[in-house]
Formats: structure tokens, C-alpha cells, sequence
């Protein structure tokens, strides 16, 4: 059996079975131990310093240890320590985005999955440079500045040259005021050769989700194609990382295997990738299987609970604390609004995941790769984002003024990415306000921004933000980012 080792390149050694096992012996062990619990807590709390606060974050086995816990009153401590490094650090911001879906032409057999290949009863598209651009224009014309393009695994029909053109494709499409200003890639592994064309491209966070972290699981799960490698589709991420991709995001399917064992893998990956390459997760992903198609989530016998997830997530926000946490419309508005305050600092919103769903008038279902839960426009989300006190950023400038990987963090870790993100985050809800908003969205929107201003405790950054502000209301427009 291999040794556990964060810092080496293999699958089975960083991702290392027997050390989960024991970490979930450990922790089930340990889960009404109230002085170790009481001792994980106190370390998970953020503290203060000279800059602001900062946080040690907890390692896999601590983690677990909080997830297995069942003392009332200590998991409502973790959900507000959760909470409060949220706050800390990502502030009440909520960054916006939308999936894009450019094929479902897939060679994979992932049996959780309708994209698989011996579905042959779903209608399978790949859509054209003109139908992309109808897509991209369609998302524009919501207020979408930020997308996440996805495509099944089809080295014929999806290769990297038709991503790499989509992406361009993307980029050059300015409609009215809209553009989008960043393309988030989610694909199936690959090369270091492509991971850096992908870089060169201009993307922002290279996204993979692991689906699950046990081996045996994952190649039962995955009985055909490419995919089936799990080491191969593991190392993904050291391969981007090589590549140049310094903005990685992780993630697992929650349902196709016990939660626990997922947890522990995730967290240890994320370990992993600070070891070797000095800067963990950009974002990590907590999807929940869906029904789509011809995929039943009753076959799958380990789904969790909505208060088993928010724990999840909860941990997540303890155990990584400076990594951005993303939830998906697959939840319903009431899931998403609890997570939101326990550490989801990126959402999307009127998402279609079908392949050209943007650009139909009614939501296609014929290509869906699984069921939306929340169904509301962009405007509604915005709306609802507000009356909760969060604030939706459109934000992008961080890829655009080259704040990535290991220089996102150190000022992330510092407290200074506060002094970028706020006012870039009112600058880009105004622009989104006199866009795209309904009169509604609008008022409530100017409201917010204003009471927001007065929070800036630099007052030079308060001053060129309102006078920004102000240039965008009276639409005499400067693309100024901090």
C-alpha cells in the first residue's frame, strides 16, 4: 500500500487511502471530544494582526473531526465561526457568474452523467463560432460579465483548437455595454501542452471536479473512456499548475460516495496543492447529484441531507479558509441563501445547462446536462442577493490586473484584497444597475451602493469609487479597476 505524502506527484500517495481511513477512524473517535473540539475551534477563528486579521485554517483530520461532530451547540459555533471568516475575508460579496455549455458530445461511460456515451436518445450538439456568439450576447444582454465554459470529452468533436476558438470567440464579442471579461475553463483533463494554450488564451480558473476521491468508486463510476484513468484525471491539476495555470478549482460531486470520505479527499487535495506548488485552491465547488435525462439520483445510495451539506460546507470554510467556495443553481434559492452565510462567496445565476440554452426564448430541456433548481433571472438573484445583505459583484479585475495564484492569496491572507474587491464590486453592480436592471433591482441597488461607500475606511479609495460611480450612472464610462 502507498504511504501518504502531500507533496509527492502521485494520485495514490497525495490522495492516499489509508490515511483517510484513518482520519475517519480518527475522527469518529473524536467526534464528542469536546476539548479537541474545543481546541480545532479556537485554531479555525480568525485573529487579529497589524493589517487586519488572518486565519491558520485546519488540516484534513482537524476538519474531519468538525464534520463528524454532532454536539448541537458545537456545530452552531462552527457555522458561525464559518460565517465570520467570510465575512473576514471575502466581506458580503457575492461574485456573479454563468455556465456556458459548448458541447455534450462525450466519449465517456460516467454513469452519473447524461452526457455518457451510450446515452443515445439525447439529442447531442456542439454549437458553431455564430452560435457561440449568440449565446455569448444572450448572457450579455442579462448583465454577465463572467463565464465558465463547459464541454463533454470528445477529442474528435470537442478538441482543444475548438475550445481555444470558442474562447476567442468569447472575448471578441462586445454587445452595447456588455463584454465578457473573463472565461473560466471547466474540461476534462489534459496535457501540460494544452494547459498552457489555455493560459496563453487568457482564462481565469481552470476548473475539475474529481467527482470522487475513492478509487475504487471513482472506476466503477467511470467503466469507459478516458476518464476512467484516475490518476491521470487526479494529477490534473499539477499538470495546469505546470502549465502556468496558477487558478485552480476543485470539487465533488456529493452523493456518489460517503460524504465524509469525499471531505477528507478534498481537503487533502487542496493540502497537496499548497505543498508542492505553494498556493492552493483558487475555488472549491460542493455540486450535489441531479436528476437529468436519463439519470435517476435515487440509484445513488449516499446522498446527503440540506443540513448534512451545509455542514459540509461549513468545514470547508474552516478547514480553507481563503479559498472561494462556489454553488451552482442545481440548489433551490432556499439551500443557496443558507450557504451563503456559511462561506459560498460565488454563485451563479440563470444558468441553463443545456448545449445553446441561452439564446431559446423558452428553457430548452432536451440537452440538459442536469435539472436547475433555481430558476430565477439574473435580475431576481440580484434583487434577493441584497434584501439579504450580500452585495453581487460582477467583478473581474483580479485576472485583469494579474492578482493570481500565490499573489491573490498573500494579499487574500493579509486583509488587502478588501481594499480591491469592494469598490470594484459597487463599480460593477452600478454598471449592472444602469444596464440591465428593472426599475426595482434599481432603486434598492443605488441604496445599497450608497451605504456600501460609506464602509470604504480609505478615504482616496472612497473618493475615486464614488467619482467612478458617478461617471457610470451619467454614462460617461472608465473601465478603472483597483
Amino acid at each position: 500500500m502507498a504511504e501518504y505524502n502531500p507533496k509527492s506527484l502521485k494520485a495514490e500517495e497525495f490522495i492516499n487511502d489509508g490515511e483517510i481511513m484513518e482520519t475517519l477512524r480518527y475522527a469518529e473517535e473524536n467526534k464528542n471530544n469536546t476539548e479537541l473540539i474545543d481546541e480545532i475551534l479556537k485554531k479555525a477563528r480568525p485573529y487579529k494582526t497589524e493589517n487586519g486579521c488572518r486565519c491558520r485554517g485546519l488540516t484534513h483530520r482537524e476538519a474531519s473531526v468538525l464534520l463528524a461532530c454532532d454536539i448541537p451547540e458545537k456545530v452552531e459555533e462552527i457555522y458561525k465561526i464559518a460565517e465570520e471568516i467570510k465575512l473576514a475575508f471575502y466581506g458580503n460579496r457575492i461574485v456573479m457568474f454563468a455556465p456556458l455549455y459548448l458541447s455534450n458530445y462525450c466519449v465517456n461511460g460516467c454513469v452519473y452523467c447524461p452526457y455518457h456515451l451510450k446515452n443515445k436518445h439525447i439529442a447531442r450538439k456542439k454549437l458553431t463560432q455564430e452560435e457561440v456568439k449568440k449565446e455569448v450576447i444572450a448572457l450579455q444582454d442579462m448583465g454577465h460579465k463572467r463565464l465558465a465554459i463547459e464541454a463533454g470529452e470528445d477529442p474528435q468533436n470537442n478538441p482543444i483548437e475548438y475550445i481555444l476558438d470558442c474562447i476567442k470567440t468569447i472575448y471578441s464579442v462586445n454587445h452595447k455595454n456588455g463584454a465578457i471579461r473573463r472565461v473560466n475553463v471547466n474540461i476534462a483533463a489534459t496535457t501540460v501542452e494544452n494547459y498552457r494554450k489555455l493560459k496563453d488564451a487568457g482564462i481565469g480558473t481552470y476548473i475539475l471536479f474529481q467527482e470522487t476521491y475513492h478509487k475504487e468508486s471513482y472506476l466503477k463510476l467511470h467503466p469507459t473512456g478516458p476518464k476512467h484513468n484516475y490518476d491521470y484525471h487526479t494529477e490534473a491539476m499539477d499538470r495546469a499548475m505546470e502549465g502556468g495555470i496558477d487558478d485552480v478549482g476543485l470539487g465533488v460531486l456529493f452523493g456518489l460516495e460517503l460524504y465524509k470520505y469525499e471531505f477528507a479527499g478534498l481537503i487533502m487535495h487542496a493540502e497537496h496543492l499548497e505543498a508542492v506548488h505553494g498556493v492552493g485552491p483558487h475555488t472549491i465547488s460542493v455540486p450535489r447529484i441531479k436528476r437529468a435525462d436519463d439519470i435517476d439520483p435515487s440509484a445513488f445510495d449516499n446522498s446527503i441531507s440540506d443540513e448534512i451539506f451545509a455542514k459540509i460546507t461549513a468545514c470547508i470554510r474552516l478547514a480553507v479558509p481563503y479559498t472561494g467556495m462556489i454553488i451552482s443553481t442545481r440548489e433551490s434559492e432556499e439551500v443557496r441563501g443558507k450557504l451563503l452565510n456559511l462561506g459560498v462567496s460565488q454563485i451563479s445565476g440563470a444558468s441553463r445547462t443545456s448545449v445553446g440554452g441561452y439564446a431559446e426564448e423558452e428553457r430548452p430541456h432536451d440537452t440538459e446536462q442536469f435539472d436547475v433548481s433555481d430558476q430565477r433571472t439574473l435580475d431576481e438573484v440580484v434583487y434577493w442577493l441584497m434584501t439579504k445583505g450580500h452585495i453581487p459583484s460582477f467583478c473581474t479585475a483580479c485576472y485583469r490586473e494579474g492578482r493570481t495564484g500565490d499573489r491573490f492569496m498573500s494579499l487574500c491572507k493579509n486583509g488587502q484584497i478588501l481594499n480591491c474587491c469592494h469598490p470594484n464590486a459597487l463599480m460593477t453592480l452600478t454598471e449592472f444597475l444602469v444596464d440591465y436592471a428593472s426599475e426595482k433591482t434599481k432603486k434598492l441597488g443605488f441604496e445599497v451602493i450608497e451605504k456600501e461607500l460609506e464602509k470604504i475606511p480609505n478615504p482616496k479609495v472612497k473618493e475615486i469609487a464614488r467619482e467612478n460611480i458617478e461617471n457610470i450612472k451619467n454614462s460617461n464610462r472608465r473601465d478603472f479597476r483597483f
